[in-house]
């Protein structure tokens, strides 16, 4: 009988299907990149998922946030996530944070309760401790690197944060990672030389910003000016995280197929 997973179950089979249904992902940051490993785990089947963000939706996000549309500025991505999430899993329980992860209210996510856990942020000092916290507590986590200012999709690769090159948020995490003791940690990551957004687009974007641009304050400090991004990059980071999270928890791998029954 066919459902709305039947096409997926052709694939992994109704034993994984049951995993991901009874699974419990959280996902860090649902901007460019975070939307689409939403997206993609709630098409996948997963049963529960939470989402946590604190920003909403401007008109600088129409170019790449799966949340922005016109019909949706100013109105918060994780109730517009929630929303887009049930129209296509009625059945998927979402759980939304309209907040910032940062170490001063990290006590308020008990990250033990998840099957795994997304980080999309954006900043080094929470991912870390985000990191930091699930390995201590040996829960599964994937990490996105810098996926701004790039233009080719195909350089994206996963690999070990041990095994990461040219991505420079990759080296710093790298780094600071070791310092801590962290030695493996499954990232996400572009071999692309970032390019430098142009000058005179830099200065306009500065100059003027559109009615329901913002800036996302973090803790009452204005981020710098943003990386330039487009519609096919980030989108590409994210499907590839949630390809890695879903293979995970099914402990499906495509060298599977090939094995003798």
């Amino acid at each position: 009988m066919e459902y709305q997973f039947s096409r997926t179950a052709l694939t992994f089979g109704k034993e994984n299907m049951n995993k991901l249904a009874q699974s419990r992902v959280i996902v860090f940051g649902i901007g460019g990149v975070g939307s689409f490993v939403v997206e993609a785990l709630v098409r996948s089947g997963i049963g529960a998922i939470d989402i946590v963000d604190d920003d909403k939706v401007c008109v600088s996000n129409l170019n790449r946030q799966l949340y922005a549309l016109h019909s949706t500025i100013g109105q918060y991505k994780v109730d517009v996530a929630e929303q887009r999430i049930h129209d296509i899993n009625p059945e998927c329980k979402v759980t939304k944070y309209k907040c910032f992860y940062l170490p001063e209210n990290s006590s308020q996510f008990d990250l033990s309760q998840y099957d795994y856990i997304v980080d999309c942020i954006d900043t080094v000092t929470a991912k870390l401790d985000l990191i930091l916290k699930a390995k201590k507590l040996k829960k599964p986590i994937i990490s996105s690197m810098g996926a701004g200012n790039k233009v080719d999709p195909a350089q994206f690769k996963v690999a070990d944060i041990s095994r990461t090159s040219v991505c420079p948020l990759a080296r710093v995490m790298r780094n600071e990672l070791k310092k801590r003791g962290i030695k493996r940690l499954k990232c996400v990551f572009s071999t692309e030389k970032a390019i430098a957004p142009i000058p005179e687009e830099v200065e306009n974007s500065l100059k003027e910003k559109p009615q329901g641009f913002s800036d996302s304050a973090r803790n009452g400090v204005s981020k710098k000016q943003s990386p330039g991004s487009n519609a096919f990059t980030p989108s590409v980071a994210g499907l590839l995280i949630a390809g890695e999270v879903i293979k995970d928890l099914t402990q499906f791998h495509v060298t599977d197929l090939f094995k003798e029954k």
